[in-house]
């Protein structure tokens, strides 16, 4: 984990939460009471952010003692217990709705990303996330997916040149598009590769005949289509299947042959796993 992205997220969602007091904590608890809790799971999934959850402890009370029986990864079952947590009872109740929130939603997308891996292991297709996550949680979404054996695709809009069909619009065509960024990269001298979506064969054709990409992303070709563009491609550069791509779909994507695909809904729209903060 990249320790100073963690400790701001930290920081400012406790702040978010905690304003000017606990108060009823404060106002019903002891301030030297102190107390355990256990991480109790339950729903069958594949658990993620054990490790966010212990920097979260650490930040709220460096006193905090927590015990860990599981980790991230683990394949869990109703009734597991990930962890406990003892010290001062006012510190884990800070903590608590965090931890949870945090690891409900990164076990989900693991749970779902590993739903996903295990129905392409029969092809060389591999899952990618998409930048549809929800702003300020992109980092630990996309730690989720890596945790439930997906690949992460660009993290934002700095570590790669992704040209959409805006970009093209915009730039007034595809080989507009393509010799500008490629001019762009040998003027700032970064080292980033460069994929470019294409609608139909005709932007297809248009990106073949000028190259100088990495990879094409076939956007919203039905199966027929995509086969066929993945053989006129023919490994000549790296193809990437998107657009109402889900779970139920996905096999059909794959069979097409495409080196990735792509799924918003990895992030987007995928159920949190329960779990629990239990006192004991």
């Amino acid at each position: 984990m990249d320790k100073q992205i963690i400790n701001l997220f930290i920081k400012n969602a406790l702040a978010e939460d905690l304003g000017d007091g606990d108060h009823t904590t404060l106002s019903t608890i002891p301030a030297e009471a102190q107390g355990k809790a256990k991480l109790i799971i339950k729903e069958d999934g594949v658990l993620a952010g054990i490790e966010l959850a212990l920097e979260i402890f650490k930040h709220v009370d460096p006193q905090l003692k927590t015990t860990v029986f599981l980790k991230d990864g683990d394949q869990v079952k109703y009734g597991d217990i990930a962890f406990t947590v003892e010290g001062s009872t006012h510190s884990i109740l800070l903590a608590e709705r965090l931890v949870l929130n945090c690891m409900q939603r990164m076990s989900g997308i693991a749970t779902k990303t590993q739903r996903i891996v295990s129905l392409l292991k029969p092809y060389h297709t591999q899952i990618l996330d998409t930048r549809k996550t929800t702003p300020g949680l992109r980092y630990l979404e996309k730690l989720a997916v890596k945790i439930g054996g997906g690949v992460n695709h660009r993290i934002g809009l700095y570590d790669m040149i992704l040209i959409k069909d805006n970009h093209v619009d915009y730039a007034g065509g595809i080989s507009n598009a393509i010799s500008a960024a490629n001019a762009y990269l040998e003027k700032t001298g970064k080292k980033l590769e460069i994929e470019i979506e294409v609608r139909n064969f005709e932007e297809l054709n248009q990106v073949l005949e000028v190259g100088k990409i990495n990879r094409i992303m076939l956007d919203n070709f039905n199966f027929d289509d995509l086969k066929a563009a993945v053989k006129i491609i023919d490994h000549r550069y790296t193809t990437e299947a998107s657009g109402g791509i889900v779970e139920e779909n996905v096999t059909g994507f794959a069979e097409c042959g495409v080196d990735f695909i792509s799924m918003g809904a990895l992030t987007h729209s995928v159920k949190s796993l329960d779990m629990s903060l239990k006192a004991f």
